[in-house]
């Protein structure tokens, strides 16, 4: 679905808004006074399922002669699935979103966005559009996030008397006979990055192998995820019999609006809502000013928000299944059986004006975004690692270990995260490893089902050498290696590891480097490269001219201990097609 901004709302009326300062925000007064001149138009994309009560707001105060300062203004309210607007946004600020791909070639980014929830407002963040900074971002409406079941399973677990928890739900999603579980892919819908982060915080708080734990939640939900909710939900059982509801979806994290939406349907089995313990975060939506609109429109922008914060749109809220940013409801709003009241026990509302992001974690979510499109997304890569004489250097936030144990430590660690469907080689370099050549290739790019020992054993025996950093003459044999034998339907990738910049004085410019990756590519074949920079000898400039050719992106950090979760972000890094 693209994103897009339709014209909305009636002529302005003969009664100006005049906007006064009230502290940080703008307050509003209706004044009778003659006809306002000129004319701004306001764009405001709105998560679906909230843009009813938004639409009818702005179209309340058109009527009753929207202006400020004396100008008219036009809203212009479009219903605008979030994931598209990160897209267009991104690609704007130049970000990277893993798993959301590129924006259409026709969708444009507004003056106000309301996504469902700020975790996209973070992961932008998070995704290098640094200059982004809306104002704002304070909640205007709330649906928390529950685990959907239809009734006669929930029943099993006890509900709607008894309390849960994600621990429980985990046991039961990855145990011998397990509740069929889905989700709706958490790298584009906010409800399935909440489950996603609290069911892997349960997996990460069980004791035990916290990874293998963690990567079986994954996997459980990998199996029944949807690009789309409305596909996951058609999933839900029919039909009120035992084999319908045996062969139908289990469970599944959606919103309480997702929920009520779903049962007003009158379906055979309606879902039953269950507010799990902790509380997963819930759908905020933020209403964020996106940075660089002019003075004017921001003016209306502030007006409008004091609009969205009335008793009359808490009351507009409930008629359309959401709540209030505190968790309350208005008038009309029927809560769920078992729902807790009134804030149905979500987190910590934030202080008015401050966005929920501001409690948000975004390692967590960096971790829960990257490792679920290692552990359920399948490719083919070549693994390179520097063995230069520099590896030998000590990290003194690792326990003086050395840049190569810490190196090849986040390697074997993200090694686990890979199902036996990734073809995975392994590779070392410096200069002259073997005769002139630079590199030397340990383990052949080979599915993971019959090289994971291998692989393993190849990552144990790495050692740094004597030698200095041969990258360019490297970069392009690997390049040249995975094009070679190039696989359709996965990603084919390079990712290297490296400490330093290229000082082969026997091998390829890098100019020449260039030149021959820009003969080589493909847009037919296309090879990924990722460049993960170590130390503070790394120049991110001359890995970015490499990256520029080949796609992908280069990663540097001058904190080896953060190359672990730097590592499970560039492996993430998946291209996609225009949305």
């Amino acid at each position: 679905m693209r994103s897009s901004i339709r014209g909305a709302g009636a002529a302005a009326a003969a009664t100006a808004l005049v906007v006064v300062v009230s502290g940080s925000w703008f307050g509003y007064q209706q004044l009778a006074g003659p006809s306002c001149s000129g004319e701004i138009q306001l764009s405001v994309a709105v998560a679906p399922e909230l843009e009813p009560a938004v639409r009818s707001a702005a179209d309340g105060w058109q009527q009753s002669g929207a202006a400020v300062s004396g100008t008219c203004i036009k809203v212009n309210v479009a219903a605008s699935e979030s994931v598209d607007v990160a897209a267009a946004v991104a690609s704007k600020h130049g970000a990277t979103l893993a798993g959301v791909g590129q924006a259409s070639g026709t969708a444009i980014t507004p003056d106000v966005w309301v996504p469902d929830s700020s975790t996209w407002l973070l992961r932008l963040k998070n995704g290098g559009a640094t200059a982004f900074a809306p104002a704002n971002g304070a909640s205007i409406a709330r649906s928390p996030v529950v685990v959907a079941m239809p009734e006669p399973v929930a029943s099993r677990f006890g509900w709607p008397d008894k309390k849960l928890t994600w621990t429980d739900l985990l046991r039961s999603v990855t145990s011998d006979k397990p509740v069929r579980a889905g989700i709706v892919e958490p790298t584009q819908d906010a409800a399935g990055l909440s489950g996603l982060l609290s069911l892997t915080a349960a997996a990460g708080g069980a004791g035990g192998d916290t990874q293998k734990a963690t990567t079986g939640a994954l996997r459980a939900l990998a199996i029944g995820r949807s690009s789309l909710r409305k596909d996951l939900l058609a999933r839900f059982p029919r039909a009120n019999d035992a084999t319908a509801i045996a062969n139908g979806l289990g469970a599944a994290a959606l919103s309480e609006k997702d929920v009520m939406a779903y049962n007003a349907t009158k379906p055979p089995i309606p879902l039953a809502a269950l507010y799990l313990e902790p509380s997963p975060m819930p759908l905020d939506y933020p209403y964020a000013v996106l940075p660089g609109i002019e003075p004017a429109k921001a003016s209306a922008a502030r007006v409008l928000y004091e609009l969205l914060t009335t008793q009359g749109f808490k009351n507009r809220l409930a008629a359309q299944s959401l709540r209030a940013p505190d968790g309350n409801w208005g008038d009309g709003f029927k809560a769920l059986p078992g729902a807790p009241s009134p804030a149905g026990g979500q987190a910590t509302v934030p202080p008015a004006g401050v966005g929920a992001a501001g409690g948000l974690d975004p390692v967590a979510i960096d971790r829960a975004v990257s490792g679920w499109s290692i552990a359920t997304q399948s490719g083919r890569m070549l693994c390179v690692i520097d063995v230069s004489g520099s590896m030998k250097a000590p990290v003194p936030s690792a326990n003086n270990a050395t840049r190569e144990q810490v190196t090849v430590a986040a390697a074997s660690r993200g090694l686990n995260l890979f199902d036996d469907s990734w073809s995975i080689g392994l590779w070392t370099f410096s200069t002259n490893l073997r005769g002139s050549q630079d590199w030397v290739q340990l383990v052949p790019i080979n599915p993971l089902s019959t090289n994971r020992s291998r692989l393993e054993q190849g990552l144990s025996g790495i050692r740094p050498s004597q030698g200095n950093t041969g990258l360019y003459d490297t970069m392009l044999a690997a390049y040249e290696t995975v094009q070679e034998n190039w696989e359709p339907g996965r990603v084919n990738s390079v990712v290297l590891f490296t400490d330093g910049k290229n000082d082969d004085k026997d091998g390829l410019s890098q100019a020449e480097l260039i030149r021959r990756l820009k003969q080589l590519a493909d847009p037919e074949r296309p090879v990924q490269v990722v460049i993960i920079g170590i130390g503070n000898e790394v120049s991110k400039a001359e890995l970015k001219s490499i990256t520029d050719v080949t796609g992908g992106a280069p990663f540097v950090t001058e904190d080896p201990t953060k190359i672990g979760d730097i590592f499970l972000k560039a492996i993430a890094l998946r291209p996609n097609a225009p949305r």
